[in-house]
């Protein structure tokens, strides 16, 4: 058995934490939702549980194979689950991709921002990452605006799996006083 020390992160409402599965029924009731889909996959069937699975089993093994993954995203005082947020880059990838995906009650609450805000904190930080992207279909003006929100501006369109994309990106600050 793999054991890892996946960090958990707080802010100021949020809690992002590892993931458990536990969490599948909770994703796949997310997926459930085709404009949930649609902003983050560009699709609109809806997503069965053992899809959900695979998919998480997809993210969390990021943190065995490249160090960083996603977290699971739940509210501080109700510990109720909102989604997730976090990072993956697997092989042919463009970047190593910041990427949030929120159920659709939680959206215009800023949630989004905040946990994105974090995991960019961690990845300039502790994983001492230089360069993060992220990769937003251009009619998904909410997370346009999340990117946008965290410092992350406009580098390129690009065409990814087959989709027309806008490739956001956020450089390393520089330290205080250099």
């Amino acid at each position: 058995m793999v054991v890892l020390e996946i960090p958990t992160l707080t802010t100021e409402r949020l809690r992002l934490r590892p993931l458990r599965r536990s969490d599948v029924e909770a994703y796949a009731a997310l997926n459930a939702d085709p404009e949930v889909l649609r902003c983050a996959y560009g699709e609109t069937k809806p997503w069965d549980l053992g899809r959900s699975w695979r998919y998480l089993a997809f993210l969390w093994g990021h943190w065995v194979l490249g160090g960083c993954g996603t977290w699971a995203v739940e509210h501080r005082e109700t510990g109720a689950f909102l989604g997730l947020v976090g990072f993956s880059e697997p092989e042919g990838w463009p970047g190593c991709e910041l990427a949030w995906h929120l159920d659709r009650a939680s959206w215009g609450h800023g949630y989004a921002t905040e946990a994105a805000r974090a995991a960019l904190g961690y990845a300039f930080g502790e994983l001492g990452k230089e360069r993060i992207i992220s990769l937003i279909h251009p009619d998904n003006h909410a997370s346009l605006r999340v990117a946008e929100k965290v410092g992350e501006k406009l580098v390129r369109r690009i065409e990814h799996l087959g989709r027309e994309m806008l490739c956001y990106g956020i450089e390393r600050p520089s330290p205080a006083g250099a």
